[in-house]
């Protein structure tokens, strides 16, 4: 079975396949400090929290936002595991060239999502994640990766008010059902919910035109 772990800077997201089939997945906090042998306590108990043990995975694969994680569990992989891990970032061939000035700096998130799309749903397209950051990536005709935008993610941008603004506070993310709040908290909530998907829009359409 192959153990997947995508590290982002918020999350760190767990799928566990069978072949193709995604069979078990798990969310958890990332933090950055976890050495290895944490890590795989992590790992080891998630798994069999849904029936499954270390040895039947038998293949490892990672991408990771966060640099100093890579090694931990690069190493990790093949010391519990027994495994070398499939580290997703410069170098490894996907099948997709990269159309950026700068291939290295594309994030392995940003890749698996644009593999994974045209692999699911075809070329062209364009893939939107929703994470830390909110990011748009263009992905041609002939499966080429374009490019991308990023912008500050919707849960930051409302701990950024909350900071930075003396009479605005921490809320609740949820759908106030107008764009026209009649209280603050409301008010938040539309421009964060209406504001955010005013972006999405915007963005596919000008990578679109």
């Amino acid at each position: 079975m192959l153990l997947v772990v995508d590290v982002g800077n918020t999350q760190t997201h767990v799928g566990l396949f069978s072949e193709k089939d995604l069979v078990a997945s798990w969310r958890f906090a990332t933090e950055r400090d976890k050495t290895g042998d944490e890590l795989a306590v992590v790992l080891d108990g998630l798994l069999r929290l849904d029936g499954y043990s270390r040895d039947m995975v038998t293949g490892f694969a990672l991408a990771s936002g966060v640099p100093r994680l890579v090694t931990e569990y690069s190493v990790m992989s093949a010391d519990k595991f027994g495994v070398e891990a499939l580290v997703v970032g410069p170098g490894i061939k996907t099948g997709m060239p990269i159309l950026t000035s700068d291939p290295r700096t594309v994030g392995p998130d940003l890749i698996v999502q644009a593999v994974a799309a045209e692999e699911l749903y075809g070329a062209p397209c364009i893939v939107v994640g929703f994470g830390t950051a909110t990011t748009y990536s263009a992905v041609s005709a002939a499966g080429e990766y374009l490019g991308h935008a990023i912008a500050p993610g919707i849960e930051i941008s409302m701990e950024a008010l909350a900071t930075r603004a003396a009479r605005l506070m921490k809320i609740e993310l949820v759908d106030p059902g107008t764009v026209i709040g009649k209280n603050t908290t409301q008010s938040m909530q539309a421009g964060a919910i209406y504001g955010f998907a005013g972006q999405v829009d915007g963005i596919v359409a000008r990578m679109r035109a």
